[in-house]
């Protein structure tokens, strides 16, 4: 019989919800309309958690879930049915509006865009006409984040990175070009830090004998400011996952033995702690993926 505790004996991938104070489980969740099928949580917010299928497209369906009173509504399918193409699914609350949104962004297979917005008040869909000349870039699965009603994807144009926020209720884009120090996609992550838009970046040589370091901007009226690095031990691959809503730093830490945990790093302090949590990895070929949750 396969140890359940076994990190490389594969289990069924169940999502958790955990304390965020005492990093007890309180929830374990099924797919609120009993599919068996892995899925996604695409974001969270406010209660609400948006979830649809793990390979995802422009037929998936699209829930908005509220698992504490266990009740769920199935969206309306979109206008855009692309069968070939990079898609990216965000949600969250935009406060100016009052109304929780969700935005498929469609880049197909000859460098065109469609943009749509939900919206959960209307609960309808919305085509955006406008899309600027300068989102023709390479766009592929590159992580985002949702704030303050925007959604925000890191794109690039051949050597060079940037940001692209998407308002979801102007319908406005902007770019903001990243730091020159980034110089690819592999150890970037973009999340928000004290109600700002940060950026993260591991760098491979730090000043400091068996130490990491992961440099560290947040925006700042459209520019980016540079704050003191993240520095943490050697000691075991750790991989940046986000940023908690206590403003930690959220890392997988792993190693051969014992698997991935999630542990916190605080900025402040420069400590870091074991949460005892147990993380899933999720593998396609080579390429291994791991997803997370801030509710």
């Amino acid at each position: 019989k396969d140890d359940p505790d076994d990190p490389y004996v594969e289990q069924e991938l169940l999502w958790s919800l955990f304390s965020n104070e005492t990093f007890e489980q309180c929830y374990k969740f099924r797919h609120p309309g009993g599919s068996t099928e892995p899925y996604v949580i695409y974001g969270s917010i406010n209660g609400l958690v948006c979830i649809s299928d793990e390979i995802f497209n422009c037929a998936s369906p699209i829930h908005i879930w509220n698992p504490s009173v266990r009740k769920f509504r199935t969206i309306p399918m979109g206008t855009n049915n692309v069968k070939f193409g990079y898609i990216a699914l965000q949600f969250g609350f935009h406060p100016g509006v009052n109304d929780y949104k969700a935005v498929r962004m469609v880049r197909t297979n000859k460098n065109a865009f469609a943009v749509e917005v939900y919206s959960l008040r209307t609960d309808s869909w919305k085509m955006v006409e406008t899309i600027p000349p300068w989102f023709k870039c390479t766009w592929q699965h590159h992580r985002g984040t949702f704030f303050n009603g925007a959604a925000y994807h890191i794109i690039e144009k051949g050597p060079l990175f940037s940001i692209m926020s998407f308002d979801s209720a102007s319908e406005e884009f902007e770019e903001f070009m990243a730091p020159d120090a980034i110089c690819n996609l592999w150890w970037l992550c973009i999340d928000v830090y004290k109600d700002q838009i940060c950026l993260l970046f591991r760098f491979y040589g730090c000043e400091e004998e068996r130490m990491r370091k992961f440099d560290f901007w947040v925006m700042q009226e459209k520019r980016w400011k540079q704050l003191c690095p993240f520095i943490i031990p050697w000691n075991y691959y750790y991989g940046t996952i986000g940023i908690s809503i206590d403003n930690k730093l959220l890392m997988l830490k792993r190693d051969d033995i014992r698997g991935a945990d999630l542990c916190l790093c605080n900025y402040e302090s420069k400590q870091d702690l074991e949460t005892g949590i147990k993380l899933a990895l999720i593998k396609y070929g080579e390429i291994e993926f791991l997803f997370s949750i801030t509710y």
